[in-house]
């Protein structure tokens, strides 16, 4: 018997969120839509300038695979996180933020000097979020934060696309892969981001590697990048030869799960009022994860997912309240 449902390694980050304009962006010299890394001094320049012309809305703990995890728990999933945050009062608030969500973790047996990493989410008026990131201890994520045994006993072992920037999280992924190979342990992979298949492309192919992956999470215009901008149904193609199952997301229109066949299964969307993309993919894969842990179908765990994703888009910040997905739960049930 499994001791948890998904064990996720990722980017411990504490998110600001604010709302900016087009105008803004252009001004900074920021690519907007996608994942930009930045040094320490770049962001606190960033920083300056968006307390003087804009509104901070939130902050809370994030990373990719941490607000997976997050939803997952908070839908009743067991889960645990490898990640990595400095020894400064931001550490100390997202190891509280973590445990208050229901994440298990080893964050306490850490006591490493330097700067958590922190997420800037600029957010324009059609609800498209930009980030600039300053990863902070975060960089040097390494085998030294891989916890093997709550690896070896999970249904999933869940990867966060972002680590791939770093030789050492790379070093790291590839011995938690081996390690659940070798325990039958599941394994997913999130793209996380366009920027990282644009610009970190021989290290993803590395963790990808030639057995691949059980599961892959990822957008449309990720499908597009990784087939070198050809047509979906390409893009498709190409990552079936990487994983058993795929699920690509589409924003408004909903996602699809393609599951060994030609053919897809359609998610249907949400109609709710858009005002925050930012962490939507995220609650996505973690509800996904979430219910086919627990024995729903694909049908039923992507409908539980295109809900849950939803409500995300429907409000600020990239996690939903553990009320509101007990709400959303309940439906299902």
């Amino acid at each position: 018997m499994s001791d948890y449902d998904v064990v996720a390694l990722g980017n411990a980050l504490v998110d600001k969120e604010f709302q900016v304009s087009e105008a803004f962006l252009k001004e900074q010299g920021i690519e907007k839509g996608v994942m930009t890394l930045i040094d320490r001094h770049t962001q606190l320049a960033l920083l300056e300038n968006l307390y003087q012309h804009c509104d901070l809305r939130n902050r809370a703990g994030g990373g990719s695979a941490v607000n997976s995890m997050v939803t997952a728990a908070q839908f009743g999933s067991k889960v645990f996180c490898c990640c990595k945050v400095g020894d400064d009062e931001l550490g100390h608030f997202y190891q509280q933020d973590l445990a208050a969500a229901g994440v298990d973790n080893r964050l306490e047996e850490q006591a490493t000097k330097g700067d958590t990493g922190r997420c800037v989410v600029m957010i324009t008026p059609d609800t498209e979020r930009t980030m600039c990131t300053f990863l902070g201890v975060t960089t040097d994520f390494s085998v030294d934060e891989l916890h093997e045994q709550p690896v070896q006993k999970a249904q999933y072992l869940y990867i966060e696309g972002h680590l791939v920037y770093s030789d050492t999280a790379v070093e790291a992924i590839l011995k938690a892969k081996r390690l659940a190979r070798d325990a039958n342990v599941k394994i997913a992979l999130t793209f996380s981001d366009p920027a990282v298949v644009k610009y970190a492309r021989d290290n993803l192919e590395k963790v990808i590697g030639d057995d691949g992956v059980d599961l892959l999470f990822c957008n449309k215009d990720e499908v597009l990048d990784y087939a070198g901008n050809q047509d979906l149904d390409t893009g498709i193609k190409k990552l079936r030869e990487i994983a058993n199952l795929i699920v690509v997301t589409h924003g408004k229109h909903g996602a699809r799960i393609y599951n060994g066949s030609e053919d897809y299964l359609p998610v249907a969307p949400y109609k709710v009022k858009a005002v925050d993309a930012t962490g939507a993919g995220d609650t996505f894969a973690g509800a996904f994860l979430h219910g086919i842990t627990q024995g729903m179908s694909l049908s039923r765990a992507g409908d539980l997912a295109s809900r849950a994703a939803s409500e995300c888009v429907a409000s600020f910040g990239p996690r939903l309240s553990s009320t509101l997905q007990q709400d959303i739960l309940s439906e299902f049930n």
